[in-house]
């Protein structure tokens, strides 16, 4: 079954005066990529400390005016989201387990010490948003229209404590794969001087920082002819925990499916929770627990480790074609995506794209 939103909505459609013609929008759907062209309009909410939530609007797309002084620019208090709306091939739109993300939005918020935003605002933004810029859903082959929420401490004060004003966005950009070499296997680099995060530190928060840990590393796995940098735990610099903005997976030769075990410090993310639930209804065995990097080298070396990949919202599945450090280089079976990579990575999409029937209710219809 899949889901239809229902609820009252609470943000009002403030159609912008400046829309982009058919012609312009034609132009800028046809040749996709990622992040970098937006829709029409944006959903817009501001939170005080006296008034709570209020001005909930759809509104047009453009720059917001800051104080030089916003707490944001200073002391990094924000947060964010990333989710697709699909269209399906009878044009309705449908986003992937929206609830999801509108539950791990909230817990990001507590950590970073920011206002809870309600489940029911959460969809209502996107939905509304969604439904005033339809047109802007492309319908080619592996596009979606992507879906920023974030979040972010707007108060202009430089004094060290939680804002007392805080603005709430979602944004939309039609796009296509986030990969330009599409479902293909990448390289890696595995970082064992920097660490994304710690104990007791924002790893299992969706915000900001964490990304901006993951850059100068991010340039260094380029340097070495990789795509991605995979991160090691902070402690011990020995357990795999998570790529810059994707969860890892590795298939044994038997079969069985293995992640690293959420400890806090590794984004939960829903792509990731999918795909434990799909292996699991398949009959693989499944294991969340310390993977060390040794035992994944010794794993690919001898064939062990028949498959490595890595999951997200913006990619969906990733396999991982090369694992590249300091004194190793190792192949991946043999450096394609293999079968469980393969099996999932269709399932998924065919179940987003409509393709295939929606068992476990994780489709939200938008239009």
């Amino acid at each position: 079954m899949s889901n239809d939103t229902q609820q009252e909505t609470t943000f009002e459609v403030r159609p912008t005066s400046h829309p982009r013609t058919r012609e312009q929008r034609a132009a800028a759907l046809a040749e996709l990529g990622f992040g970098t062209v937006f829709s029409d309009h944006m959903a817009h909410a501001t939170w005080t400390l006296e008034q709570g939530w209020h001005d909930r609007r759809i509104e047009a797309y453009g720059p917001l005016s800051l104080d030089p002084a916003a707490a944001v620019l200073h002391y990094a208090q924000e947060i964010f989201e990333g989710l697709k709306a699909y269209r399906h091939a009878d044009g309705t739109v449908w986003a992937f387990r929206p609830e999801a993300n509108a539950a791990r939005f909230a817990k990001s918020a507590r950590r970073l010490a920011l206002p809870e935003l309600s489940e029911a605002d959460f969809l209502d933004s996107i939905t509304q948003l969604v439904r005033t810029d339809m047109e802007w859903v492309p319908d080619a082959p592996g596009s979606s229209l992507y879906l920023r929420p974030y979040m972010f401490a707007s108060e202009a004060f430089l004094g060290v404590r939680a804002a007392r004003r805080v603005e709430y966005l979602v944004i939309a950009s039609p796009s296509g794969p986030y990969f330009t070499s599409g479902f293909t296997p990448v390289s890696i680099w595995v970082a064992e001087e920097y660490h994304r995060s710690g104990a007791g530190g924002t790893g299992e928060a969706k915000c900001g920082g964490n990304y901006a840990a993951s850059l100068l590393p991010q340039q260094q796995a380029y340097e070495q002819g990789c795509q991605q940098v995979c991160f090691l735990d902070a402690a011990t610099n020995t357990y795999l925990e998570e790529l810059g903005g994707m969860n890892m997976f590795v298939v044994t030769a038997d079969g069985a499916v293995h992640t690293p075990a959420l400890t806090g410090t590794i984004l939960e993310g829903v792509t990731r929770k999918s795909i434990l639930q799909l292996v699991t209804d398949a009959g693989h065995e499944v294991h969340e627990r310390a993977i060390t990097l040794e035992e994944v080298k010794a794993g690919v070396a001898s064939g062990e480790i028949a498959e490595v990949f890595a999951c997200g919202t913006a990619a969906v599945i990733t396999p991982i074609g090369t694992l590249k450090g300091t004194g190793f280089d190792l192949t991946v079976g043999d450096g394609t995506a293999g079968k469980v990579t393969n099996e999932l990575y269709g399932l998924l999409t065919d179940l987003q794209y409509g393709r295939h029937e929606d068992t476990y209710g994780w489709m939200t219809r938008l239009v």
